[in-house]
């Protein structure tokens, strides 16, 4: 890694740490899912980036859980160079069951140039199974190694699956996700909290930032509803990018069956979207 990479990773990895320590306070981390969307969003006054494995995965025409790991970290390298903020990679569960193979993804991510980067207790490519207690344990410990192996700060953060895995059982969640505190996990999740309630339970029975899932009509909190339970970062996943699949489909559907264009009254204009594109910087490289 050259210099000038080394001292922008420093940066993004600090920055992003910073975001998690700012007390009483919850930021939003929104996912995009290509370079266009990476830009806006840092044009809109976004702090941080995450990638969406959903996402990238239905740009690329796939269902989720189908890109292999090389897809993925090329993913992640080009919205790590589209805008300066730091970007946290999903990385779904390491792209493999073993340990090894989870620590070698997230020096992968890193090379690639992610500030941080998540790692899920199942496993995606059968059926979501959760893996076994000791295993998921061992597994977030050989990502939090190698994490602190890197030459700059990389925030790790341990997801806790139970809620879309088909275990909403929330005292397991929170044992787990307390065993993934004490493995060296920097930030816990636990997406799919179905309230208020659970939501706080979690922050409470840990000492470590917290993330939230948002975007699903069957939870509606605000963000500062979320940071006033001690919620620290906010993610919407794949919400962004099927909310404007959402938009395409009833614009192409509209056309195919009713033979009508009204769905261009909602279209952002061209002048304003080419204006925004044109203001930006140049896209720059960690």
């Amino acid at each position: 890694m050259n210099p000038t990479t080394r001292t922008a990773l420093q940066a993004k990895g600090e920055a992003l740490r910073a975001l998690h320590r700012r007390e009483g306070k919850a930021f939003v981390i929104p996912n995009p899912w290509d370079v266009g969307t990476a830009r806006l969003l840092a044009s809109l006054g976004f702090e941080a980036l995450a990638t969406t494995s959903a996402g990238c995965a239905f740009a690329l025409g796939v269902p989720d859980n189908r890109i292999d790991r090389d897809t993925a970290i090329e993913h992640v390298r080009l919205l790590a160079d589209a805008t300066p903020l730091p970007v946290s990679a999903d990385l779904e569960n390491g792209f493999g069951d073993d340990p090894d193979t989870v620590a070698d993804t997230i020096r992968r991510a890193a090379a690639a140039g992610a500030a941080g980067g998540s790692i899920e207790d199942t496993n995606t490519r059968n059926e979501r199974p959760q893996y076994e207690f000791a295993l998921a344990v061992e597994r977030v410990r050989a990502a939090a190694e190698a994490a602190r192996s890197l030459d700059f700060p990389f925030t790790l953060t341990a997801r806790a699956e139970n809620f879309l895995a088909g275990n909403p059982d929330l005292p397991d969640t929170i044992r787990r996700l307390q065993a993934y505190r004490d493995a060296g996990a920097d930030v816990l999740y636990a997406p799919g909290l179905p309230t208020r309630e659970a939501i706080a339970e979690v922050v409470r029975s840990v000492d470590r930032p917290v993330n939230v899932l948002m975007g699903s009509p069957a939870l509606r909190l605000t963000v500062d509803e979320l940071a006033a339970l001690g919620v620290r970062r906010i993610s919407v996943g794949s919400a962004l990018s099927r909310a404007a699949l959402g938009a395409f489909l009833r614009a192409a559907r509209e056309i195919r069956e009713n033979g009508t264009f009204g769905f261009g009254a909602d279209a952002v204009g061209y002048p304003e979207i080419n204006a925004m594109f044109a203001a930006m910087p140049e896209t720059r490289k960690a």
